[in-house]
């Protein structure tokens, strides 16, 4: 339970020593700690290298074709711009901004979000393997086209209800259309995760000599553990070096069901995927996509693999997304979620008071972020006295406790009833804003449209009245 929250300004002399050039910590910081004999890097061992991993991985954000799937959410043109704008000043390499064929209105934006002048980002549009859908890419006036297109018997059956062949035949037909337009065309394999593999590598093949610049590997259901991708990634990617006498490239774009997106899609890199898809703080449909910030942060820090991106700048845009979506980010997100870097343990304080990185997996101020500090009932003396000494204030070591004591107890008085109501008041404000279009709502717009009144089966058991 948070009492009282201490900025980290208060203890900068503690902590100034660890604000290097951000530019540079990503080279050194972990680097020095193990020269000094103080850690050891397991991920720097040459055994555990993957001898597949690329020196740089493009980023590929998603979030305003997949991350605007989050159930009840909808942007503005003016919140889209936005963020688009502050990921390409991040050097993000690709920002698909939208499905033209959804309709007009999706239509307009996607052209005018492509005419704002990005200065690093190729913008993409999404189509499926229908020639209209690529008509409306390409009024849109962008420079990639994504087209996508499910190639396994579940998908062909119940939903596109028709064979391989025709399946095929569409997407090539699409690619080779598109091409003739002078776009890049990328295609996108949905499901892939659940595709028997000489399927993927038919399709693959197929869409490679139509003149797809890049294929990508979709995990639509989040379904494959990490080793499971890499082996999928290995067999695709030998199977079609051997098909195509020639490398491609390959990309991935992982779902989060089970809470392996992030893992999945290091994988992939670990085999040579050299673009990924990410969504800004993972939002998307059901439990999300990669998330954009963790994926960069584990490139950047864990592989020592360049992105691009500007890492400074990652807890600013996840804010800025926050605002946009109107979905809190929830507090114990990594990297950017409030608790990131917040400690209360009587030892921590004392371990991050002592070096910053006993508790600290990289400094945060390489994000633009800083430590947050809390006193409680499970701890605060030495958090105490470092703030008393800021404040000049000179207290005996009987006044110090007596001050701890007394934080423990207005702890220990808090009305528990009181802050629980407090918080399923704001969970229900939060649901209630989340709810879309009522029942009531929808049937009056179709009676509206249609002149006819729904025939609804009634409830089963009625409420009766008192």
């Amino acid at each position: 339970m948070l009492n009282s929250y201490i900025s980290a300004c208060e203890i900068t002399n503690a902590l100034n020593v660890y604000l290097w050039n951000v530019a540079l910590m990503r080279k050194t910081i972990f680097k020095k700690l193990e020269a000094q004999g103080l850690i050891a890097n397991y991920n720097r061992l040459r055994k555990n290298l993957p001898p597949k991993l690329p020196e740089r991985v493009f980023i590929w954000d998603k979030t305003f074709r997949e991350g605007v799937q989050t159930p009840c959410v909808f942007l503005t043109y003016v919140e889209k711009v936005k963020l688009a704008k502050m990921l390409d000043e991040m050097g993000v390499s690709i920002l698909t901004v939208g499905f033209p064929a959804l309709s007009e209105e999706e239509k307009n934006s996607v052209k005018r979000i492509s005419n704002e002048g990005f200065q690093q980002a190729s913008i993409a549009a999404a189509a499926r393997a229908i020639k209209s859908d690529v008509d409306a890419c390409l009024d849109c006036g962008v420079r990639e086209i994504t087209i996508a297109t499910p190639f396994n018997g579940l998908n062909l059956q119940y939903r596109l209800k028709m064979t391989k062949e025709q399946a095929l035949k569409n997407a090539v037909d699409c690619i080779e259309y598109a091409k003739k337009h002078g776009v890049i065309v990328d295609f996108i394999l949905e499901d892939a995760s659940r595709t028997p593999l000489d399927d993927i590598l038919q399709i693959f093949e197929a869409t490679a000599k139509a003149g797809a610049d890049k294929l990508v590997l979709a995990d639509t259901v989040g379904f494959l553990r990490p080793l499971s991708m890499r082996y999928l990634v290995s067999h695709v990617r030998d199977g079609l070096q051997q098909r195509l006498r020639g490398d491609v490239k390959l990309s991935v774009h992982c779902h989060n069901d089970f809470g392996l997106a992030t893992a999945n899609t290091l994988a992939a890199v670990e085999e040579g995927v050299a673009y990924v898809h990410t969504c800004i703080v993972g939002f998307g449909e059901r439990a999300g996509v990669a998330p954009f910030e963790e994926v960069v942060a584990a490139l950047e820090l864990l592989y020592n693999v360049d992105t691009g991106v500007d890492m400074k700048k990652l807890f600013r845009l996840a804010q800025q997304a926050e605002k946009s979506f109107a979905l809190p980010i929830q507090f114990h997100k990594p990297i950017v979620g409030e608790n990131a870097f917040s400690y209360e343990v009587d030892e921590h304080v004392e371990g991050m008071l002592a070096h910053p990185l006993i508790y600290e997996p990289f400094p945060p101020e390489m994000i633009e972020r800083e430590p947050q500090f809390y006193i409680s009932r499970s701890g605060g003396r030495r958090l105490v006295e470092k703030r008393l000494e800021a404040a000049g204030i000179k207290a005996t070591s009987v006044q110090v406790e007596e001050i701890v004591r007394r934080i423990r107890l207005m702890q220990e008085n808090l009305d528990k009833g009181g802050a629980q109501m407090t918080f399923y008041q704001i969970k229900k404000l939060m649901r209630d804003l989340r709810k879309g279009l009522t029942e009531e709502e929808f049937w009056r717009i179709v009676e509206q449209v249609t002149r006819q009144k729904p025939k609804l089966p009634q409830p089963l058991l009625e409420a009766q009245e008192p």
